[in-house]
């Protein structure tokens, strides 16, 4: 039984996370804000690359300590039938998200809590531009928060049961967007991608959904801008 618990993360996991994301929050965005100033287009570009620096600072602050090991983390392999069943569900996720923020926005009649104001900037920055914010915020981001989320958070809950595992995960992942129009995507991504690590046991799936979610999202931003 001791053997098998070494073989998942647990709290000392959580906790090197933690540390690790909070202090590169702390960090990285003023340094970004400093450099950056007034050049929106620079400034979205760097806090899309911030944004999965600080997932793959948490992950291998977690890694390192006392496991290292890929698969424990779930760090696997998957079938192309789950690429496949994946890439609809980043589809389903975009649309729903897209779908609460329109009823969200109708309601309220204000777009004033959306953060991502810097990557829309760096979106319509012209075609490198695109380009790189593409590979920051499609893969970058989603490689950097699923690992730490999912890899570390998730699979270190699921020892509580399949529930706490999602919802717990769920809950932190929306919080650590903030409280704003960002939170809207962060839960349904959040949820969607906590359930698929059970069942597959793999971060691999929420790799894919969020970086289907992101980029279609950040496609669409430039074709209706």
């Amino acid at each position: 039984m001791i053997g098998t618990e070494k073989q998942r993360p647990g709290w000392p996991e959580i906790l090197a996370a933690a540390v690790a994301y909070i202090l590169s929050y702390i960090i990285g965005p003023p340094i970004v804000s400093a450099l950056t100033d007034d050049a929106p287009v620079a400034s979205g570009l760097s806090l899309a690359a911030l944004s999965g620096i600080m997932g793959l600072l948490a992950f291998f602050a977690a890694f390192v300590i006392r496991i290292r090991s890929w698969s424990a983390f779930n760090v696997r392999a998957i079938t192309t039938r789950w690429i496949v069943i994946s890439l609809g569900f980043g589809l389903l996720a975009f649309l729903l998200t897209r779908v609460v923020a329109i009823i969200f926005v109708t309601i309220t009649g204000s777009t004033d809590g959306d953060p991502q104001g810097d990557y829309h900037a760096a979106a319509n920055g012209g075609p490198l531009a695109l380009t790189l914010q593409l590979l920051f915020i499609a893969v970058l981001t989603p490689l950097g928060e699923e690992f730490a989320f999912r890899g570390v958070l998730s699979t270190a809950l699921n020892r509580y049961g399949a529930w706490v595992s999602v919802i717990g995960s769920t809950v932190i992942f929306a919080l650590a967007h903030g409280i704003n129009l960002a939170l809207i995507p962060a839960i349904v991504v959040g949820a969607i991608n906590g359930i698929l690590l059970v069942r597959t046991k793999s971060v691999w799936p929420g790799v894919t959904v969020h970086a289907v979610n992101n980029g279609l999202g950040t496609i669409a931003g430039v074709l209706l801008s």
